[in-house]
């Protein structure tokens, strides 16, 4: 018999050991793992919800493969370049030795590799060559991420012509698949009532099925509400309240004009977020937070605020930056706060100590959601919660109300057909085909303001809490969840605290009703005791002398000085006060 290829290698190079000495599988990885040796298939489908362990399944089909000579080489396809080093490092820890490509554009590579990883993007550049390795010998293809065949006919078509001589193919996949007319390469599909096409998991494992299990957090949203105004193109100004029914037009400038950085509303978020990062760093404390922005513009001044508010500076991650693999590598091994980035971590890329998350994007897709809210749910213990801070957009309540449901990829599905066809999943497809339209009008309207109100929490699909003012002691409650909680334990203090504040609220309303009439001289000198007292506390914390500041607030407000403003005038120096003290 020839020896093994790795009797020769050094030994910083670990040999294929048998399995079981080198990693063990969770319950459902074995059961998946056994499916797939009792039937043997040539193609298999793992439906499997992000930070179940996906890798880890398909590293042990691989090696099973590999030890049996099944197959000879192992090809595995990525949607990023980041992913590729992600593979081959976690393939080395169980002894198979893959080449991401990252040592140059020479052809060719070592013997001693086992195989390769490429991206999607890779293969429809060669994939007369891909086509031609599998001829050549008996090939396992992985497919991390299969929905990405999908992105593009030409990705779609270039791994169907690659691939289709390979000995064995195992697809991918942690989130929905797009509705798409055409099929997704190497994917069963079956016809349903109606001629509706339906794909077929070989296997599937949901977000309910882990949560039960233990293998992923539990994830709680927060979300935030709050009166948007802006100024259109024709130069109207509009005014709305995110989360009130809107249309889709006004929903879209008032999500936009809630995400501007000059805003008070993203602002308030990221303190609150940074607050609730705090209190799971009590228990956790070397949990993260990763802010996931629209464009790179906004990345940045992301990070300026957060900057500001904490004193340490963010890890920023950008799509066109070489080193943006090394920086999400870094932020991961450190105990550093915050992450910002665009895109390029909202799918595959594993920190596992990520626990709170900002969705400060405006791509609504249930796709790109359930990439992004995958980043938090890796658990490392049992008991850590999640924590993604959401606007208050129907859609992406949605999508958060729908997280645990199982989604197939459907083609030709009919968009008027009542029972095929629900009123929230026309709605996902309606925002999924405006997503490029809508970002079209960024540059049609102006962000004047925004504020901040906490509206609900939701988990587990239900709403907990009602509106609330930011720094509150009603917000403060929620904020202040521990973060070591059982999933049991979160619903009973959400409900304990929705009480509380109902409590609360009862009694100030009694004591309202009960005061008499407040005489206008009183309430001027309330308005500017509260003005006088944020004033001190902005001095002091800037080192700045208190005529300063309202000299500032003057500016930019107008008016006269404190003795001569009305009522109205002193509410509106307060407001700004407020903000100034959230960035401050």
């Amino acid at each position: 018999m020839r020896a093994s290829p790795f009797e020769s290698l050094p030994p910083a190079y670990p040999r294929r050991a048998p399995w079981g000495t080198a990693s063990s599988l969770r319950a459902w990885q074995q059961e998946a793992f056994d499916l797939y040796c009792e039937t043997e298939p040539r193609d298999f489908l793992c439906v499997a919800t992000p930070g179940a362990g996906k890798t880890t399944f398909a590293l042990r089909v691989a090696h099973h493969l590999l030890s049996r000579r099944t197959v000879k080489r192992i090809i595995v396809v990525t949607p990023t370049e980041h992913l590729k080093v992600q593979w081959a490092d976690a393939a080395a820890r169980v002894g198979i030795q893959l080449d991401p490509g990252t040592g140059g554009t020479r052809r060719g590579r070592s013997k001693e590799y086992d195989g390769s990883v490429v991206t999607y993007a890779g293969v429809a550049m060669r994939a007369y060559a891909y086509e031609a390795i599998c001829h050549g010998t008996d090939v396992l293809v992985i497919f991390d991420e299969i929905h990405h065949a999908g992105d593009s006919r030409s990705w779609g078509d270039a791994v169907a012509d690659s691939f289709a001589p390979a000995a064995r193919r195992l697809s991918l996949t942690g989130t929905p698949f797009r509705s798409d007319e055409h099929p997704i390469p190497f994917v069963t599909y079956e016809e349903g009532a109606g001629g509706v096409k339906t794909s077929r998991p070989d296997y599937t494992y949901g977000y309910a099925e882990a949560l039960a299990d233990h293998v992923v957090r539990p994830v709680l949203f927060m979300n935030y509400g709050g009166p948007m105004r802006w100024r259109t193109k024709s130069g109207e100004e509009l005014a709305v309240d995110l989360g009130t029914p809107l249309t889709k037009d006004l929903t879209s400038h008032a999500w936009r004009t809630a995400l501007a950085p000059t805003g008070e509303w993203i602002q308030a978020v990221l303190g609150a977020a940074d607050t609730r990062l705090t209190e799971a760093r009590r228990h956790v404390p070397d949990a993260g937070g990763l802010v996931i922005a629209t464009d790179q513009t906004q990345a940045r001044a992301y990070a300026r605020l957060l900057h500001s508010l904490t004193g340490q500076k963010p890890t920023v991650v950008l799509s066109d930056d070489q080193k943006a693999s090394s920086r999400i590598e870094e932020f991961s091994e450190s105990e550093d706060r915050w992450m910002v980035a665009v895109r390029m971590v909202s799918e595959g890329v594993d920190v596992p100590r990520l626990a709170v998350g900002v969705y400060a994007t405006a791509t609504s897709t249930p796709l790109f959601f359930a990439q992004a809210v995958g980043r938090f749910v890796r658990s490392r213990r049992r008991g850590e919660v999640a924590t993604v801070f959401l606007p208050t957009v129907p859609i992406l309540l949605s999508h958060a109300a729908n997280l645990e449901r199982q989604r197939d990829h459907v083609l030709g599905r009919p968009r008027n057909a009542d029972d095929l066809w629900s009123e929230s999943e026309a709605l996902m497809a309606d925002a999924n085909s405006n997503d490029s339209a809508a970002d079209d009008l960024l540059g049609q309207f102006e962000a004047l303001e925004s504020q901040a109100t906490f509206d609900h929490v939701l988990f587990d699909s239900q709403a907990f809490g009602m509106h609330a003012e930011p720094l509150s002691e009603d917000e403060q409650d929620y904020l202040g969840l521990p973060g070591l909680l059982e999933p049991d334990q979160v619903h009973s203090l959400l409900a304990e605290r929705q009480s509380r504040q109902l409590r609360r609220r009862e009694r100030q309303d009694r004591k309202e009703r009960a005061e008499p009439a407040v005489a206008l001289h009183r309430a001027l000198a309330s308005k500017r005791k509260e003005l006088n007292s944020l004033v001190a506390q902005f001095a002091r914390a800037n080192g700045v002398p208190h005529s300063h500041v309202h000299a500032n607030l003057r500016r930019e407000t107008g008016g006269p000085k404190v003795p001569e403003a009305s009522q109205e005038q002193v509410d509106q120096r307060i407001l700004v006060m407020r903000r100034w003290l959230r960035g401050a």
